[in-house]
């Protein structure tokens, strides 16, 4: 055999023991007549040593190993002289007795070590090398842990995992789709799916009441941090269920995985947060709980004292940052720089100081008396060294996200958004539609198939602006982890639905016929969910972006640079599909 134990397997229990090993050399150390080599596997890390009195062709063969060499070696458990605290195994050693290379290897473009010296380019091209770094293995592990809680959770709740479709036809309200063209039915195309949205509800009318499904979906949308093109969801579907019931099981599922994965055991119920009072407060749909800093808004007290910015405003609104008055004018002239990025987009920043006799100094001091700074000190609960923090602009919606950017920041700077703490909450109630300049219509802030609130369906006729949905979004740090809604059953509200959104009755059929003749036969009330599985691992392990929990992931290119993908295809390959492919310049 290869080997009777692996790399992080072995304790000072087992000295004396007869062993056999495999791995990968990770450091070669020459000590004298004495030579130390590190064996690394997924396990772990254990030192093999070699003694040039005791046989010294062995320890020459030793020496000549290099890094990521694979070798096997035979040896005895021994107690180490000089111990590693910093590893399991640091208490023993292999005195070798064999040593096998099972295979020799290239010096890698980089070191296969946590603190390795490749960018993320040639990590990227050499990812089933970067995969062998403990640090990015744990993260593969770590998903591996969580799915295997999630199923058995779902199943525990009686769930059925049932497979979809991943060729479908395309639906292209949304994001755009990644489209993949048919050869045997000339001139048509599949889609790959964004989400499994249309069959799990086919399954609610088959009658399979708890569905659920760890699904690959695509979405052809620029990336940044927490998307990939592909992506992974723990897609879920429940029948005979409202909000509350949907709400209830899958807080309980997080709590589950808070609890098995992070030894973090959540017994209070989590907060729900309207969406009018996320926007109002946080300016964002996402708020990162684990800080305050809620906006204040300053109209009635700042409007009209003579400073043209905020006469002329539409919205005036601050944060407080606790003990921030410190701050100096470099540090706040690079804030007013911040929030003057182009992505932030706002035109200036104003500040004030409440001093340690309670006075407040700001930087628009000649327009307000003292007076009117007590009244802005007082709608915050200001106390001395605090720093007040505020934007204004001519679109509410527009300054109070910011607002929600400059909040975000001052958490960064003043230590406040712990990796290792967690603030969960579900933002209920958001609008049904949203209004599309570019379209020039109203368009599903979610998707068509999404239930209106009861009792905002006669607002459909008079105020579509003003309708609810019957949505909800699990939020963990300032991450959406997950979403879903109570869907439409209804066929005639249905049609209402796609009537509303500017689909012809022809159009709606063509894309969604095969679920409307399904609702003819007996839809139940259903509802579901779906949470992304990457960010959840991102954000158990710390990380900031997906990537390194994804085990081949694209570059923000959307490319894979490891299989150099997307490529070009061969003509004939082009000629069997029916394809010409036209390049257009870009403008």
């Amino acid at each position: 055999m290869y080997r009777t134990h692996t790399c992080g397997q072995l304790r000072l229990a087992d000295a004396g023991a007869e062993v056999t090993l495999s791995g990968w050399v990770q450091r070669v150390r020459k000590l004298g007549g004495m030579t130390f080599v590190d064996l690394r596997d997924r396990y772990g890390i254990t030192q093999l040593a070699f003694d040039s009195e005791n046989d010294a062709a062995l320890c020459e063969q030793a020496n000549s190993l290099g890094r990521e060499y694979v070798i096997q070696v035979d040896g005895k458990v021994i107690e180490r002289t000089s111990k590693n605290s910093k590893l399991a195994t640091g208490d023993i050693e292999i005195a070798v007795s064999r040593l096998t290379v099972l295979n020799s290897s290239e010096v890698p473009p980089f070191t296969i070590e946590d603190n390795t010296d490749g960018g993320d380019d040639i990590r990227m091209k050499y990812r089933y090398l970067d995969l062998r770094r403990s640090c990015v293995s744990h993260n593969l592990l770590l998903r591996h842990r969580m799915t295997m809680e999630i199923r058995r959770y779902l199943d525990s709740m009686n769930f059925v995992e049932i497979e979809t479709p991943v060729l479908i036809g395309s639906t292209p309200e949304g994001a755009r789709d990644f489209v993949v063209p048919s050869r045997m039915n000339p001139g048509q195309f599949y889609a790959l799916p964004q989400s499994p949205q249309m069959f799990k509800q086919l399954l609610m009318v088959a009658g399979f009441d708890r569905y659920f499904q760890i699904v690959k979906c695509f979405r052809d949308e620029d990336l940044r941090a927490d998307r990939q093109p592909e992506f992974t969801q723990i897609d879920c579907e429940m029948s005979f269920v409202e909000q509350q019931d949907v709400i209830g099981l899958f807080e309980g599922m997080a709590k589950h995985l808070f609890k098995t994965i992070r030894g973090i055991e959540l017994t209070e119920p989590f907060m729900q947060m309207p969406w009018s009072d996320a926007m109002r407060l946080y300016g964002s749909d996402k708020p990162d709980l684990r800080f305050g800093m809620q906006f204040v808004e300053l109209m009635d007290i700042l409007k009209g004292h003579g400073f043209a910015v905020f006469d002329n405003a539409a919205y005036i609104g601050g944060i407080c940052a606790t003990g921030a008055a410190t701050y100096t004018r470099k540090q706040l002239d690079q804030l007013t720089d911040f929030v003057k990025r182009p992505q932030i987009g706002a035109k200036g920043l104003v500040y004030a100081r409440v001093e340690a006799d309670g006075n407040v100094k700001s930087s628009v001091d000649k327009f307000y008396t003292q007076d009117v700074l007590q009244q802005m000190k007082a709608a915050f609960d200001a106390k001395p060294g605090d720093l007040i923090l505020i934007l204004s602009g001519d679109d509410v919606m527009k300054t109070r996200k910011q607002l929600c950017e400059l909040r975000l920041e001052m958490g960064s700077q003043l230590g406040l958004r712990d990796k290792n703490k967690f603030a969960c909450l579900w933002v209920v109630d958001f609008p049904l539609f949203e209004w599309s300049d570019e379209e020039g219509r109203f368009m599903a802030m979610h998707h068509p198939f999404t239930s209106p609130k009861p009792e905002d369906i006669p607002l459909l006729d008079t105020d579509m602006g003003a309708v609810r949905a019957n949505a909800y979004d699990m939020v963990v740090n300032g991450v959406e982890v997950g979403g879903g809604s109570i869907r439409i059953h209804d066929k005639q509200l249905q049609n209402k639905m796609f009537e509303l959104l500017g689909f012809t009755q022809q159009r709606a059929e063509e894309q969604f016929g095969f679920l409307m003749n399904a609702f003819k036969y007996g839809a139940p009330p259903h509802g579901g969910l779906a949470y992304g599985l990457d960010r959840w691992v991102s954000l158990f392990a710390g990380l900031d972006s997906i990537r390194d929990c994804i085990a081949f992931p694209k570059n923000n290119s959307g490319r894979d640079v490891m299989c150099d993908a997307p490529a070009p295809l061969e003509p004939k390959q082009l000629d069997e599909l029916n394809l010409v492919v036209d390049i257009k310049e870009k403008k």
